[in-house]
């Protein structure tokens, strides 16, 4: 089984999707649509792609199997639901939708239309986060976790020059918390599940748009945090902590080192003990967990996996943000 895969735009992560999907045997490039003909024929030989489509639903009556899409946040849910209502598997980019309200229905149309939806969160997907689950036990009782990705955009610098390029467009509903802190939310929800409460701290910039933001959650026996920006860059790792040691990582959308830290004693501090880097080899392209993923969900016809809870818990974080965010500014 061999699935054909279309492309819905020609960014950035189009092209890092495309370099992971060469290396799947499971999956062919198949088509591309883009909204110029000439920027789908370039990005379309890049990749020896034989199809290039200018109208979307050419598109997806072109043979296609699979649609994978990576255009604006605020036009995901009509192009997944228009793919989905003709029969094509969804995989699309984060977020996936940009409220609760779009989640559920994407998340229908893919159960009535019987195709996989499957958010393209790569963290969710890669080992690494597998293999800090197997390490929890370690750590004993959960107390504390903080993960963080701040990642300062190289658009930022127009912006602080009075040019707003569409990183920074509020209309285009990419806020930080949409663009970088979907990363840490997620990866909380994957591993913890819903939080009994979420409490939300946002920064805006002189246009509205969100730049960077802190969330609370709350857990029976544990605080989470997540710590994001776009006009920032980090230095910390992101950290589980235990009564007993901590689970670090190095970087949370595709993490290249784990370590874990215990104490020596029942008083001393982390310095005093021991410090293991876990048995973890990164991939150049986490991506290709994602795409490996997808296909054996479709292969399986597996319409209700547990990965649709885990977008959607997320995206009902994410709307609280924002809900937040409408109060900031209106005092």
């Amino acid at each position: 089984m061999k699935i054909k895969i279309g492309i819905v735009g020609t960014n950035k992560i189009s092209h890092k999707f495309c370099e992971a999907a060469i290396q799947n045997p499971q999956t062919e490039l198949f088509a591309v649509y883009s909204r110029a003909q000439q920027t789908g024929e370039s990005f379309a030989q890049k990749y020896n792609i034989k199809h290039v489509f200018t109208d979307y639903t050419d598109f997806l009556d072109s043979g296609l199997d699979a649609v994978y899409i990576a255009s604006p946040n605020y036009i995901h849910c009509e192009q997944a639901i228009q793919a989905m209502e003709s029969g094509k598997h969804v995989l699309c980019e984060k977020v996936m939708a940009i409220n609760e309200q779009e989640a559920e229905a994407m998340i229908a149309c893919a159960k009535k239309n019987h195709v996989i939806l499957l958010e393209a969160m790569r963290s969710d997907f890669d080992p690494a986060f597998e293999l800090v689950k197997e390490q929890l036990p370690r750590i004993g009782t959960l107390r504390r976790v903080e993960f963080e990705f701040c990642q300062y955009s190289s658009r930022y610098d127009n912006f602080l020059n009075g040019i707003v390029e569409n990183a920074f467009n509020p209309e285009l509903l990419n806020s930080a918390a949409r663009d970088i802190g979907v990363y840490c939310i997620h990866a909380i929800v994957r591993l913890f599940g819903e939080p009994e409460k979420v409490e939300t701290y946002s920064t805006f910039l002189s246009n509205g748009f969100e730049g960077s933001g802190v969330v609370l959650m709350k857990y029976p026996d544990f605080l989470a945090q997540a710590v994001y920006s776009k006009i920032t860059a980090s230095v910390n790792p992101s950290v589980i902590q235990g009564e007993k040691g901590s689970i670090l990582l190095n970087h949370i959308g595709s993490p290249t080192e784990i370590e874990i830290r215990l104490r020596k004693g029942d008083r001393d501090g982390l310095e005093g003990g021991t410090c293991e880097k876990l048995p973890y080899k990164p991939v150049e392209n986490n991506m290709i967990y994602e795409i490996q993923k997808f296909y054996e969900l479709i292969k399986e016809e597996n319409v209700e996996h547990p990965y649709l809870d885990i977008s959607l818990n997320t995206i009902r974080i994410i709307d609280q943000i924002h809900k937040s965010d409408k109060i900031a500014r209106k005092s």
